[in-house]
């Protein structure tokens, strides 16, 4: 897997300050909204909002609270109309990014992410610049302590494309519309799903092996991360474990 997944499995494993959790639980009942209003409130029916749900829930979020963003996404009660917009840009080294942002102020989005951009050495692309270099895939976060054979035989019966070892977890890959079926499988075989998600994976990856050029990317990443209406960044950047360690 990149850089970018292994950096993001570190934070998750590292959690979150009371503060952080907070702007993670804002996020995600916005995607839960949105997902609710493109496709229904019924998540046996909106496969989408299917994923958001289970996405919220490992993460904590209350279930009321989960309830409600379905009834403001739905229409049954009021609430902001969020629009969903990708950037598209580079970062040092050729590493090209995707940022995924939900608003319901496209100027304001797209200042910041520009802003973040210019402040941390990377740029802007054109639309459809990067995108064509990454796949829409399902992952999830399994208890690395399980054993391979017996998750890879749960998983690839029910659709799974890859397993690989991460940390202190097995990452599975899935299709985008697989992810439902193989957590399902995986769970009832009694292997403990930590989290799953639908992300961008890169076709190619660009290799960063030092340590300057590798901080440079993380940093922008995180910065981009911590606007408000970014949900999510997606990279092709890959960086030896070594010098990742020294950087978390």
């Amino acid at each position: 897997m990149s850089g970018h997944s292994k950096w993001a499995t570190i934070k998750h494993k590292k959690g979150a300050t009371d503060a952080k959790r907070a702007k993670v639980f804002a996020k995600l009942i916005r995607q839960v909204e949105v997902a609710a209003r493109e496709g229904g409130p019924d998540p046996e029916m909106n496969p989408s909002l299917r994923t958001m749900f289970q996405k919220a829930r490992d993460q904590s979020v209350p279930l009321d609270t989960i309830e409600k963003a379905i009834k403001r996404g739905s229409g049954q009660m009021e609430g902001v109309a969020y629009e969903s917009i990708t950037y598209e840009g580079y970062a040092t080294g050729g590493v090209a990014l995707l940022v995924d942002v939900l608003t319901d102020n496209r100027n304001r989005s797209g200042s910041d992410v520009r802003s973040v951009f210019t402040k941390r050495g990377g740029s802007v692309a054109e639309p459809g610049a990067v995108a064509w270099q990454f796949d829409r895939k399902g992952t999830m976060l399994v208890d690395g302590s399980v054993d391979e054979d017996d998750l890879m035989m749960a998983a690839i019966d029910a659709g799974a494309e890859d397993i690989a070892r991460e940390g202190d977890y097995w990452r599975v890959t899935t299709g985008p519309t697989d992810l439902h079926a193989v957590r399902t499988a995986v769970e009832e075989a009694g292997f403990k799903v930590h989290e799953s998600d639908l992300t961008m994976v890169a076709q190619n990856l660009v290799t960063l092996d030092d340590k300057s050029a590798a901080k440079k990317v993380l940093d922008l990443v995180d910065a981009l991360d911590d606007l408000d209406d970014v949900q999510a960044v997606h990279g092709n950047f890959d960086i030896a474990d070594e010098v990742l360690a020294e950087l978390a």
